[in-house]
């Protein structure tokens, strides 16, 4: 199921002279897991909104498999859709457990109670998602965090194929937001696609493999993650100058955003550009271990996504720990090592560190090469 925005415009009527979202292009493929960034006023919101059919695109529209859907009936486009809103005070006193049960909605006939079954799935993801203490207490007496994560479960509840939310780690603790965010990371490893607003854009770059930046002028840049949340267009959309950098850890080798100053980059006309530096050749070893052989699948096709930069290739299962091992060498331009160990290191279970060649590597290659 692709779910894409071709030619959306948006402007609100009392803001005549502004175009709040112009010329929206973008598609969302299945196991995609895309963040939506951008200064508070950007329209990250509004975008989620207009994608949904909560607000009319003035021009344009949105689709799922092509077919527009605001032609889609409601009960069969949100059983393929689903939506975590911001979590906001409740006046309705609905428990925890009947809050969720509401996302089982579209699957029951009118008039039909919940089946069993209904409620064996309820459980199964208030367990998943360490809620299921909260069950019986009513959504107005639960704090704005433990409301977001009934919200999410919600949503799970559908079992949809296409999940969106927004701001989704606001008012949670570093466990919650973990929760979410590896929740998020497993279900578009499974297939689903999940889209998120976020102020933090750190998170696209651990969790996401593309994202969605927008700026306060109207411009915005979509693409592989690692191309759109770039120093250069940090500053140039938040306005803070930030450094992007490295933190390693015993499995995984994390990126992280660091803000230093306000800026005036955003406000001097410059425009955000798609990523265009690390173009250099460099040869590299992308070590993984795989958990699991499900997520070893899954490697190799990423791996032969990027076939044609592969020059080595070395894989062995070790059963006795019940891990994959392998290690693939690339002679590629260095945003595509990026590129690639990104989306590796954002899959569940997955470890994975790269080793570049010294740059006289590349030399001698060049020397050799005459």
């Amino acid at each position: 199921m692709i779910l894409s925005v071709e030619n959306g415009c948006f402007s609100y009527k009392h803001e005549k002279d502004r175009t709040l979202l112009q010329n929206i292009n973008f598609k969302a493929q299945p196991g995609d897991l895309i963040a939506i960034l951008g200064p508070n006023g950007a329209g990250k919101t509004t975008l989620l909104r207009c994608i949904m059919g909560f607000l009319h695109w003035k021009s344009g529209c949105s689709c799922i498999d092509g077919k527009d859907i605001r032609s889609i009936p409601y009960k069969q486009l949100w059983q393929s859709l689903a939506y975590v809103p911001q979590a906001k005070h409740m006046t309705a006193s609905y428990t925890a457990e009947q809050m969720v049960l509401l996302g089982r909605s579209s699957h029951l006939k009118m008039f039909s109670p919940p089946a069993p079954e209904d409620m064996d799935k309820v459980n199964e993801i208030m367990a998943r998602l360490h809620i299921s203490k909260l069950a019986k207490k009513k959504c107005t007496e639960i704090s704005g965090g433990e409301l977001q994560m009934v919200l999410m479960a919600r949503a799970l509840a559908s079992e949809p194929k296409i999940l969106i939310l927004d701001e989704p780690e606001s008012n949670l603790d570093f466990r919650n937001q973990l929760l979410v965010l590896e929740t998020m990371s497993e279900l578009a490893a499974k297939g689903m696609t999940c889209i998120f607003n976020t102020h933090y854009p750190a998170h696209a770059l651990q969790r996401s493999n593309k994202a969605f930046l927008l700026s306060e002028k109207g411009d915005y840049v979509f693409g592989d993650v690692n191309n759109v949340v770039t120093e250069h267009n940090v500053e140039s959309a938040f306005g803070v100058k930030a450094v992007i950098g490295e933190i390693e850890t015993q499995g995984n080798i994390l990126q992280d955003v660091i803000p230093l100053r306000v800026s005036n980059l955003h406000t001097e006309g410059k425009t955000m550009i798609h990523g265009s530096c690390g173009a250099e050749q460099r040869l590299a070893v992308i070590s993984i271990i795989a958990g699991n052989y499900y997520m070893a699948d899954k490697i190799n096709r990423l791996l032969h996504e990027f076939g044609q930069y592969v020059v080595g290739r070395m894989g062995m299962p070790y059963r006795d720990c019940g891990v994959h091992v392998i290690n693939v060498t690339l002679d590629a331009p260095f945003n595509v090592v990026q590129s690639l160990a990104s989306r590796l290191n954002i899959l569940p279970d997955v470890s994975v560190k790269t080793t570049y060649a010294p740059e006289t590597a590349n030399t001698m290659k060049e020397v050799t090469s005459l």
